[in-house]
């Protein structure tokens, strides 16, 4: 059996690792390069327990604990660590509170902690460029293809209803089934079969370089700039950058993910923002300004499964912001999907591409 990836972001990178851990031939078809968009970009915070009471929760728990154990099964150091979460507030400039001690040492004196929402044992991080790396290395070793290309198109049998392989620019690639796994940009796969809407949500980030030295806590705080109230989010890695971001947006999905730049005002703007955080959040510490499109779907809940009216296709995308969390379930049901008709760790049922109703392809082409 061979099996098609169509992206090499972190689901894709996932998915190939666990097919063949079955056995599963596997090519990965990637337009730029491995963990090129929020697989590369994203903060890698890993949350046990936040999905609690949603059709999240078992697919959370099951990929927190996976998370937990391929640091012994695949080589590489992509820096999982357990980590703290806190949330709280900067107080506002003449606030009397800016001249209380913040609660962790780190932070500037306007940084007001409220509450510790995660535990070492329940929550965790890694770095998602090199965790997504580290997997699909894992996935090559084990003698999978990674092929560079982008896909025009799907191939079909005679009645249009079972897939027979890829085209990528004017090549074919044959195969038994085909994932879709490529983010927001699956949006482009409905041209060729029954697929629900995906958008594209902006996400603007500031990576500081500001030493391994830095406890391992998760900050969750609001702040007010222009006027208005802003979640920042804090990730220190073990690796000693920290990601920083806040100010997601919805804007036009750039073709080629390549393109995807921030926008500036929302950069300096970020950057002011970090900078009332703490005196580490230097300009000289930078290493990168960058954004990234999350995966969304109309109701919130990502696409795991097969396609609809379409046999030996299947699609994994729109996980939002717990795209590296859930990546290593998805990739183990996806596997488990296709080799062996059903998931077994996880109920696969709230994920169903059939609960959306598709996109028009017209819709698709006037963009």
């Amino acid at each position: 059996m061979r099996v098609v990836i169509c992206g090499g972001g972190v689901i894709g990178a996932c998915t190939a690792y666990f097919l063949r851990r079955h056995g599963v031939d596997v090519i990965v078809v990637e337009r730029t390069e491995v963990a090129a968009a929020a697989s590369g970009k994203a903060g890698g915070f890993l949350a046990r327990d936040w999905c609690a009471g949603t059709p999240l929760d078992a697919l959370a728990r099951r990929s927190f604990a996976l998370h937990a154990q391929l640091p012994g099964e695949i080589a590489g150091d992509w820096g999982h660590r357990p980590m703290s979460a806190y949330g709280g507030y900067v107080a506002p400039d003449g606030d009397p509170r800016r001249n209380a001690p913040s609660a962790l040492d780190w932070l500037g004196d306007g940084v007001v902690i409220t509450q510790r929402i995660g535990t070492p044992e329940t929550t965790a991080i890694v770095h998602p460029r090199k965790f997504t790396s580290a997997v699909m290395n894992a996935a090559l070793a084990r003698g999978a293809e990674l092929r560079v290309g982008r896909i025009t198109g799907i191939l079909h049998d005679s009645n249009g209803t079972a897939s027979k392989g890829v085209e990528i620019e004017g090549s074919i690639i044959e195969a038994d089934a085909i994932v879709i796994a490529m983010g927001p940009w699956s949006l482009l796969a409905a041209q060729w079969m029954s697929l629900p809407a995906v958008y594209g949500q902006r996400s603007p980030s500031i990576v500081y370089d500001i030493g391994p030295n830095v406890p391992a806590d998760a900050l969750f705080l609001e702040c007010e700039t222009d006027g208005s109230a802003v979640s920042i989010e804090v990730f220190p890695r073990a690796d000693g950058s920290t990601h920083v971001t806040a100010l997601s947006d919805i804007a036009p999905l750039p073709l080629d993910p390549a393109t995807v730049t921030p926008d500036r005002d929302a950069i300096a703007r970020l950057q002011a923002m970090s900078e009332r955080l703490s005196p580490l959040f230097r300009s000289d510490r930078i290493i990168a300004q960058q954004a990234c499109f999350r995966p969304v779907t109309e109701d919130g809940l990502p696409l795991i499964g097969r396609v609809p009216q379409s046999d030996g296709l299947y699609v994994a995308t729109g996980h939002n912001v717990w795209g590296i969390l859930n990546a290593p379930a998805t990739g183990e049901a996806m596997a488990q999907l296709i080799a062996d008709g059903a998931a077994h760790e996880v109920d696969l049922a709230p994920f169903d591409p059939a609960r959306l109703a598709p996109l028009d392809p017209s819709l698709l082409q006037a963009r």
